[in-house]
């Protein structure tokens, strides 16, 4: 029988000093109930993460759920303005309390607590890091079914500090159609495994635009790679939004609540699958 190395990772016994190892998650606020935690992801900037975000926040609470939204994207916040939120968050000496939208979404975003929208953001990686961990730290989040985090682009210090420091129960990542979008949606597939954590779908933003009068689709970036880089990585749900102005008007006006349209609701209902 080998003797104890006295490093649990490598050691094989069983003996009085083994450890597991210990979980990086940080607790939420004390007063928060959150059941699931779903993480919106892209490779690249620009593709309408935060519109898809959105989407499925709304169309989950739409179902009879309560949905909250944690803006992730802190030098790009872009929710409240998605929403139509104009005041800013309040806090008490229990901790920051969430805005709440109009059908009852509760969401927080650093432009809830800056003096105006338009002020930047000028914080290195780190600072903007320990930010997202306090809105899940420091925010009273009321008996929240689906958090959607609306996260900024690529892999690096958000991502994964959202992915070491909350629970999060899957992702989905949003792209666009073109070939180099595609690439880089297997980077964020890769990263969410080495996390251990589950692609629940893929959105594909600007997927087609449906001609009003001939109701043709037309692929205005081309055919996309989408469904194949799905069934490569065993995802089974895959949504395709169009470019819509109506949508696009929509989130101008601070209106996202009223959209109509069934494009992320296979999305929604695996989420739902979750509880």
């Amino acid at each position: 029988m080998s003797e104890c190395t006295h490093n649990c990772s490598t050691c094989s016994q069983n003996c009085s000093s083994r450890k597991e190892p210990e979980s990086l998650h940080e607790k939420p606020h004390e007063l928060s109930k959150i059941k699931k935690v779903i993480g919106v992801v892209s490779g690249k900037g620009g593709v309408g993460k935060s519109l898809v975000t959105s989407l499925l926040a709304v169309s989950t609470q739409r179902k009879g759920f309560k949905t909250a939204i944690l803006d992730a994207d802190i030098t790009g916040p872009s929710i409240p303005k998605a929403f139509g939120i104009k005041e800013k968050a309040q806090g008490t000496e229990n901790g920051i309390l969430p805005c709440r939208s109009k059908t009852g979404i509760e969401i927080m975003s650093v432009n809830l607590l800056l003096e105006n929208d338009t002020d930047p953001v000028v914080w290195r990686g780190p600072v903007i890091a320990g930010a997202v961990k306090q809105f899940w730290t420091d925010v009273i989040w009321d008996d929240v079914d689906f958090m959607f985090v609306d996260m900024p682009p690529g892999t690096g210090d958000v991502p994964l500090t959202v992915f070491q420091s909350l629970p999060v129960d899957g992702i989905v990542i949003v792209a666009s159609p073109q070939e180099l979008v595609g690439m880089i949606v297997e980077k964020a597939v890769k990263m969410a495994g080495l996390m251990n954590i589950p692609v629940l779908a893929f959105a594909e933003n600007m997927s087609y635009f449906l001609c009003p009068e001939c109701n043709t689709k037309h692929k205005i970036f081309g055919e996309s790679n989408i469904k194949e880089i799905a069934e490569e990585y065993n995802v089974d749900t895959v949504a395709e939004i169009p470019m819509n102005n109506k949508l696009a008007a929509a989130v101008d006006a601070g209106v996202i609540e009223l959209f109509e349209g069934d494009w992320v609701e296979e999305i929604s209902n695996k989420i739902i699958e979750l509880l």
